[in-house]
């Protein structure tokens, strides 16, 4: 099978998940990284933690804030196009009283 020579590391295939070394905190929870591997320009980022405590499992998933913020402003600037390009009000171009 040929690989992408410009890939990061043989042994992660594209889109796989990674975890992180555990961290044991203070008062004896264990957290574990998840993260996502994507192609070259995505990189790694965060999908979530997993947080482990008196036997107990909680998944946390990681949010995003900019790829919110990102969706909300281009939702934004298309209505505003879409506005711009057609009005919602009448057009008056050439209107011309009718005289009685």
């Amino acid at each position: 099978m040929l690989r992408n020579p410009l890939s990061r590391h043989p042994a992660v295939e594209d889109d796989a998940l990674v975890f992180g070394q555990p961290y044991e905190t203070s008062d004896g929870a264990t957290v574990i990284i998840v993260a996502r591997t994507g192609s070259l320009l995505r990189g790694t980022y965060p999908v979530g933690v997993f947080v482990v405590h008196d036997g107990q499992v909680v998944w946390t998933p990681a949010v995003d804030a900019t790829r919110i913020a990102l969706i909300g402003l281009l939702t934004a600037v298309i209505a505003t196009l879409a506005v711009l390009r057609r009005p919602p009000w009448p057009d008056l171009k050439g209107y011309r009283p009718q005289r009685r």
